[in-house]
């Protein structure tokens, strides 16, 4: 076949980073900038993606840890310092707070003098999946939609070249997601971001069009590569159909599927980590070998990062990945590989027809926002996510080096220990609650009360909410501020956790029998009914797939589970381990807060007099912070080595027989 006569232009080559602080963060966007990165990606932290301040309560602890915190107009400017945002092309990855940072940034833009319609990146955006996955809501679906909707309109008349919005199925992969699922439920949450924006009525209907067109997908690709490339195609056909079916946008460049993509993080693995490079690639080429469903963003994960954050050196080297395939290989210089592909026609029309169906169930429910509150969406990828940690435990799914073939040599690559990951300094959180105490100190008296006091009188009505955000970007008003007046108004919202439901499909019946007999003789012997565990999420990390796992197989071993979804103070799981009466207390946390979250908790179950009951704790954990946390009196630390389920709840039932000193 011939080639084309030019070759396609490279997708945009992005790095996910930001941590500690504006001014480090900066300092790593210009460096990755100098090494060819095309685009920039900005992790937030927890605080900022959730609305706290630094000073906040539920912010300890999490301050600076995986992204940077950005608590007001002075952190923005330094966060962007010496980079021009009418040339940038930043990527957000936002969503509760998403119109409070695009409006710091729009403002950071006009003081460089940049023109508004000049502005190219994303602002993810996309709450729905909020609910089902990542955990960093704040308002119930309804605001939350409305916000979305406002950030939308809002772009289309002042940012044309802005993607207001970035339809996530990359974190429903990760929280279970068959490929079906995962087109389904996306293209759900778009027709809810597209609805709720032609309703709004803040769009003339001559211009939905370009709403449409600016709308972008952020999708996630596994190891199965060949089955990525036909879900991205698969995608292509499903976006126009429905664009042209419901909506009436027949504009072949309107109906062009824009996506972004992250490869997966979930599948890289702790075990012998260096396997986790060509799986990179492996999967980074099943959003770039189809031209015709070609990803135009691409952001690649280090090979450390089940480990910990990576250091700049570990996105240098995926950054390379992306530049050789580009402009070293010949992939670029060709049309489409699949076309007239038998075998790849086949896959995407199965796809196409399997999504189709579940896309129509979940509109008969009422739509995606009645699928998350009614549990449904919840219920459905914690199954899946069970059926898939169930295969890989049973064999059936090999993963090199974790299931099969573990035998290894010591890898030089983590022979530094702790070293091999970016280290967060202690003292950033105590800086930044500083900054943010003197930044609230220094601003005109009253300007901030009376932006806050009209984003109050806005939020209550009906308006457009970005100019009244602006208003307080402008005055100096916090993140947190923001956030806490539209809590005050929207109230916030719990998720439905997944569980009700939901069966366990892991190890064989043999092995799960054999756990469920010990829980029911220990809890014999201790003269209890139940054997009773209660999972807690402490601080911002909304990561609950591994919790919910434990928390399934846990329920169905015999113990009787206590499991109230995430966010929680340790305050708030200390009185419900003493209101419920449990046997073991088991805390999730991946945020790289776990010596913070994990003390607070050990020192509140002392103070009510429970230093005996047993603590464990599961999480992204170095092995130099699980010493530590065993030598202040936690029982186990579980890690992603840990993935045989059934393992980790007979170990949680030794763990209860220590404590009361049973044989």
């Amino acid at each position: 076949m011939a080639k084309l006569p030019e070759r396609d232009r490279p997708w945009v080559m992005r790095t996910y980073a930001g941590h500690s602080s504006a001014a480090a963060s900066n300092a790593l966007f210009r460096r990755n900038l100098g090494k060819g990165q095309t685009g920039l990606s900005v992790a937030f932290d927890l605080p900022t993606q959730t609305g706290y301040d630094p000073d906040a309560e539920l912010a300890r602890g999490e301050v600076g840890r995986v992204g940077v915190p950005v608590s007001h107009l002075g952190d923005m400017r330094t966060l962007f310092d010496g980079i021009d945002l009418g040339l940038a092309n930043t990527s957000m990855t936002i969503n509760a707070t998403a119109m409070w940072l695009l409006g710091l940034y729009v403002t950071i833009a006009r003081e460089q003098g940049a023109p508004l319609d000049a502005l190219a990146g994303t602002t993810q955006n996309d709450i729905v999946k909020e609910y089902l996955s990542r955990g960093t809501h704040i308002f119930p679906p309804g605001p939350s939609l409305r916000l979305t909707a406002d950030t939308i309109a809002w772009t289309v008349a002042n940012c044309p070249k802005w993607n207001p919005v970035n339809i996530c199925s990359y974190h429903l992969q990760e929280a279970g997601a068959t490929p079906v699922q995962e087109l389904a439920f996306a293209l759900a949450t778009a027709i809810a971001v597209l609805d709720a924006v032609r309703d709004c009525g803040q769009v003339p209907p001559e211009r939905f069009t370009q709403v449409a067109a600016r709308i972008s997908f952020f999708v996630n690709a596994s190891v199965r590569f060949v089955e990525e490339t036909a879900k991205m195609r698969a995608f292509g056909r499903l976006w126009a159909t429905l664009l042209s079916d419901r909506y009436g946008i027949t504009d072949r460049a309107a109906q062009r599927f824009r996506y972004g993509v992250q490869v997966n993080s979930l599948g890289l693995t702790e075990s012998q980590p260096e396997n986790n490079v060509q799986r990179i690639v492996l999967e980074m080429l099943g959003v770039t070998l189809s031209r015709d469903a070609r990803a135009r963003a691409v952001q690649l994960p280090a090979w450390n990062e089940a480990l910990g954050l990576p250091r700049p050196w570990d996105q240098q080297w995926s950054l390379r990945m992306q530049q050789v395939l580009a402009f070293e290989s010949d992939l670029l210089e060709y049309p489409d590989l699949f076309e007239g592909s038998h075998v790849m026609t086949a896959l995407v029309d199965d796809l196409v027809a399997g999504a189709s169906a579940e896309l129509d169930r979940v509109l008969e429910m009422g739509g995606v926002v009645a699928a998350v509150e009614s549990g449904y969406l919840k219920s459905a990828l914690v199954a899946s996510l069970a059926e898939r940690r169930g295969r890989m435990e049973r064999g059936e799914d090999v993963v090199v080096g974790v299931n099969r073939f573990v035998e290894t040599e010591p890898s030089p690559l983590v022979a530094a220990g702790a070293a091999a990951i970016e280290q967060i300094d202690p003292a950033v959180e105590a800086q930044a609650v500083a900054s943010v105490v003197a930044w609230r100190a220094a601003r005109p008296a009253g300007e901030a009360e009376a932006a806050l006091a009209r984003l109050r009188e806005v939020a209550a009505g009906t308006g457009n909410l970005m100019e009244a955000t602006l208003d307080c970007v402008r005055a100096g008003v916090t993140t947190g501020e923001w956030a806490s007046v539209l809590r005050e108004v929207f109230g916030e919202y719990r998720a439905p956790t997944g569980l009700t439901g939901a069966v366990s499909a892991g190890s064989p019946g043999t092995a799960l029998a054999a756990v469920r007999e010990r829980v029911r003789r220990t809890a014999e012997e201790l003269g209890a009914g139940r054997l009773r565990m209660l999972v807690g999420k402490p601080g911002l990390d909304g990561h609950s797939n591994g919790a919910e796992q434990i928390a399934v197989r846990a329920r169905d071993a015999g113990f009787e589970v206590v499991y109230q979804g995430i966010r929680l103070t340790p305050a708030q799981i200390v009185a419900a381990a003493v209101e419920e009466d449990v046997d073991l207390v088991g805390l999730s946390v991946l945020s790289g807060s776990h010596l913070a979250a994990v003390a607070s908790v050990l020192a509140g179950l002392r103070a009510e007099g429970l230093d005996d009951l047993p603590v464990v704790v599961g999480g992204i954990i170095p092995p130099e912070d699980a010493a530590t946390l065993r030598a202040s009196g936690v029982a186990r630390v579980f890690t992603p080595k840990d993935f045989a389920i059934t393992d980790v709840v007979d170990e949680l039932v030794t763990v209860v027989r220590e404590a009361h000193k049973l044989p």
